[in-house]
């Protein structure tokens, strides 16, 4: 089976960016505080060169279906940032419009890689999230939200988003605070990504399911972490409507 921690090796016969990147983003060294333990423990990152993922955890990751594209599928399975990015964008978009927008990025600009994204020139960016079709129904936001998460990987992370849930084997509750401190990412967005993670991508941290509730419960159809086929997206679906049949209900009473 692929891993979620493999960089995703990929024809070089696309064509290049549409509007020249800015130099790339500095991949600093970073000290921060270590987030696993209380208290005040520093801990040193090294600058990772550009598209390079940690393997440091062994996670066996399942073939994603999400999108029912299978180009874009298999960048979610196959790229980190990819799944963390498609994560993102969904909100106000169907969720296989969502996970499809990492491959519209990556063949627009050449890259689905942290240190790039971050370093595109905003207002490039923003055309690339605009062209027919559109990476997102509102392409000029999301596009700064994701310069913003990128630049937030290479700044904290060195880049490498399976940082987040492989660095110093973590737990599931310190990959939800890890996943709530990016931008973008609420309380709801962080624990639905976390289930996918232990659902689908092979995350086996300890109290995962409790720290991802009620999404890490299994048997479940509540969002795109219990998507592996077009029933269960159905499923997902029906699960959905009827959350917001009943909350306009409530609201209404």
């Amino acid at each position: 089976m692929a891993s979620i921690l493999a960089p995703r090796s990929r024809a070089s016969g696309r064509a290049g960016p549409r509007a020249a990147p800015r130099p790339p983003y500095a991949l600093p060294a970073v000290t921060r505080k270590d987030d696993s333990v209380e208290g005040t423990v520093l801990t040193q990152h090294l600058p990772r060169a550009p598209g390079m993922h940690r393997r440091g955890a062994t996670m066996d990751s399942m073939a994603l279906h999400i999108t029912d594209d299978a180009p874009a599928d298999a960048l979610l399975t196959d790229s980190p940032l990819a799944l963390l990015v498609g994560m993102l964008l969904d909100q106000q978009v169907s969720m296989e419009t969502a996970f499809a927008g990492p491959l519209k990025i990556e063949q627009r600009t050449g890259s689905i890689d942290a240190a790039t994204l971050a370093g595109y020139d905003p207002d490039a960016l923003a055309a690339v999230f605009k062209e027919t079709p559109a990476v997102h129904r509102y392409p000029g936001s999301m596009a700064g939200r994701v310069q913003a998460l990128c630049r937030t990987l290479v700044d904290e992370w060195g880049g490498d988003a399976a940082a987040l849930w492989t660095e110093g084997n973590p737990d599931g509750p310190t990959v939800l605070k890890r996943l709530k401190a990016l931008p973008g990412f609420g309380d709801q967005k962080a624990k639905i990504f976390l289930a996918l993670l232990g659902k689908q991508c092979g995350f086996t941290g300890a109290g995962w399911r409790e720290a991802s509730a009620p999404y890490g419960e299994e048997g479940s159809f509540r969002s795109v972490a219990d998507i592996v086929s077009p029933e269960s997206l159905a499923k997902v679906r029906a699960h959905k409507q009827a959350a917001k049949g009943a909350a306009k209900g409530a609201a209404t009473s």
